[in-house]
């Protein structure tokens, strides 16, 4: 993700990347990269960076609030970051806070209880996992509700039917811009779910999906940059899971999916702050991404 991510950003006329890298593992193959080792203040070598760029693109999981403190910090020293602002990334490295603002705008979302609001007539099984918890990390699939005591920052979704997917979404402001719709590649492995990968433009963006992302828009309007929205494809209609307020892992197979490079548009929106008026895009083509 990091490497598509300078690749796309140097392709474009006039911008060179600089970032960092863990010393104990190969520099990206573009941008210019400083090596932080064992002993290092990453903190001070990113505001430095911060203070000599012109734009910020933090990548990072919101998990225990890390891209919430990476944001702030950068924002501190730079005034164009591509990222949501603190507000919505607190809102969104929330599950149950997520669902229940969409939930209020009319977005169908997966039902997340805490594990003590499990409704008693639920039919399992359901699936346990961290309400701050990124990707499918800590995630449990248990038959029945968790008994009390409950250990502190679980929540609990029905394991809905449907084909699990996600859309990457160019947002500002509450105006989106759906480019690809992604099928996810998810099994169920004993108790647990593993993700082994994703078709990026797998599904045709139709008019149902884009206004699936208006309404997310219109109910988190501190979305900014590209983000990703997990769903689940079902008779009825697309029903969302989780909102990834940062890049995913569809990213990387994003500008073969779409033909172009899509950090073209973005551009505009560091520069004016707004998502541009896009042209019609071709079909995309689906590209199999591997983690």
């Amino acid at each position: 993700m990091r490497d598509t991510l300078i690749g796309d950003l140097e392709d474009l006329p006039g911008v060179r990347v600089i970032t960092t890298h863990d010393a104990r593992l190969p520099p990206p193959p573009r941008g210019t990269s400083t090596a932080l080792r064992l002993g290092d203040d990453p903190a001070s070598i990113w505001r430095l960076m911060a203070q000599q760029a012109d734009c910020c693109w933090p990548i990072a999981p919101e998990t225990d609030g890390v891209l919430a403190r990476l944001v702030e910090g950068l924002r501190a020293h730079c005034r164009r970051v591509v990222a949501p602002d603190v507000q919505t990334l607190a809102l969104c490295a929330s599950k149950r806070r997520t669902a229940q603002a969409l939930d209020a705008a009319g977005v169908k979302v997966v039902p997340t209880w805490l594990p003590g609001d499990v409704p008693r007539d639920g039919a399992g099984p359901f699936v346990v996992k961290p309400d701050d918890g990124a990707g499918a990390l800590g995630i449990r699939i248990v038959e029945r509700p968790p008994v009390a005591p409950f250990p502190p920052g679980l929540v609990v979704q029905p394991l809905m039917n449907g084909t699990p997917a996600s859309l990457t979404v160019l947002c500002q402001s509450g105006r989106t811009h759906v480019l690809a719709a992604n099928r996810q590649h998810v099994a169920r492995v004993g108790d647990t779910l593993r993700f082994t990968g994703v078709t990026v433009g797998a599904f045709p963006v139709d008019g149902a999906l884009r206004a699936l992302a208006d309404r997310i828009g219109a109910a988190l309007p501190g979305l900014r940059g590209i983000v990703g929205v997990d769903y689940l494809v079902t008779p009825d209609g697309p029903v969302v899971v989780e909102v990834n307020p940062r890049l995913t892992t569809s990213y990387v197979g994003l500008r073969r999916a779409l033909g172009v490079n899509p950090l073209a548009f973005v551009a505009e929106l560091i520069r004016d702050g707004v998502v541009p008026d896009l042209p019609h895009l071709p079909p995309t083509l689906p590209v199999e991404v591997v983690p």
